[in-house]
């Protein structure tokens, strides 16, 4: 089943395909803050109500999350949407010719654990349940951020080109989130500062997402395969999940077991800090600044260590330290962190 569209027609590199999430790659992450679903108002705000992934998920567990009400709203044009019977409130087909609404409030299904395939789609074709928005669904609109004002949490992927976007107006209206994007986000001037600050972190899936793409998505050497049921597939090594809610990752010490020697730890040209090439090579006895790889932030524990900020470009925000070289190379950018507890027999 064709998911959320990871890009709607937004570019990513020089790709303006649609990419889907898969229902897995919702299911296993959402099973790490169920609790923090009960009573609340979720709001897939990048979606497409009726064929997506996320809407399928929320749907099927909306009594199993105890949910008070599920909100889903679609861009106009979608591509997921071509062959449907579901009828708007003015008893209209719906069609990709316009942005929509889907509502689900408690109790929709009138019964306990997870809702059969078969209730959702009794839901979905009942009139009224699908409505047509005024505009074209972007969640920037007016009518969209009225939807969001009303949301405890949003769980999307929105367009990469939009990520900054839709996360800034999350923390305007101080809004939970699960946001599926590129790595490279985390040292977006606009996002990074609040990573620093214990404010946004890394969800539990940090690496490589499969996603489905559309029929006439171009083959490519990498990262791409046809199933056996001719379903085309890409996927991305540096995909993540940011979020604000809490889960049992960012609470677990980092085990560390190597040991500093200056000669294996070059420090970098313009600033006194060290470079470590790999998250297991963190020196377990090693007190100052360590300059380590983005997929840091996948182990990081804010009790064990400090981030101090980034070495990028010297120049993003005010917490871009330097950029990082070593000995006139360029090294890519880097994650700068301190131990907190550190005494005599290290970390």
């Amino acid at each position: 089943m064709k998911g959320n569209s990871i890009l709607n027609k937004a570019k990513y590199s020089e790709n303006t395909d649609e990419w889907y999430t898969t229902y897995s790659t919702v299911e296993e992450e959402i099973a790490h803050y169920t609790s923090q679903f009960y009573g609340k108002t979720v709001l897939c705000n990048c979606d497409d109500p009726y064929e997506s992934a996320f809407s399928k998920y929320f749907l099927k567990n909306f009594n199993i999350l105890k949910l008070k009400k599920l909100i889903c709203t679609s861009y106009k044009g979608s591509r997921i949407l071509e062959n449907t019977k579901l009828r708007d409130a003015d008893n209209c087909i719906v069609n990709n010719q316009f942005a929509y609404v889907m509502i689900a409030k408690e109790n929709f299904d009138n019964s306990k654990g997870i809702i059969s395939d078969e209730n959702i789609k009794k839901f979905l074709m009942k009139k009224g349940t699908v409505n047509k928005l005024k505009g074209d669904g972007d969640f920037r609109s007016d009518e969209c951020i009225e939807y969001l004002k009303e949301a405890d949490i949003v769980v999307t992927n929105p367009p990469f080109s939009k990520f900054i976007d839709l996360f800034s107006l999350l923390v305007k209206y101080e809004k939970k989130y699960l946001l599926i994007g590129n790595q490279n986000a985390i040292t977006y001037k606009e996002i990074f500062p609040y990573i620093k600050n214990g404010k946004a972190w890394i969800g539990c899936k940090f690496g490589d997402m499969a996603f489905k793409v559309p029929d006439d998505t171009p083959p490519r050497k990498t990262r791409f395969w046809i199933d056996e049921n001719g379903q085309k597939w890409r996927s991305l090594g540096n995909a993540m999940w940011l979020t604000n809610l809490d889960n049992q990752r960012k609470h677990q010490k980092l085990e560390l077991t190597a040991v500093y020697e200056p000669a294996k730890y070059p420090k970098y040209d313009d600033f006194d800090a060290i470079n470590v090439s790999r998250v297991k090579d963190i020196p377990k006895d090693y007190s100052g600044i360590m300059g380590v790889p983005l997929t840091y932030l996948k182990y990081h524990n804010e009790e064990q260590f400090e981030i101090i900020g980034e070495a990028n470009h010297g120049s993003d925000n005010e917490f871009d330290l330097f950029k990082p070289k070593i000995e006139g190379k360029d090294i890519f950018k880097r994650i700068l962190i301190k131990a907190k507890d550190y005494g005599k027999d290290g970390i």
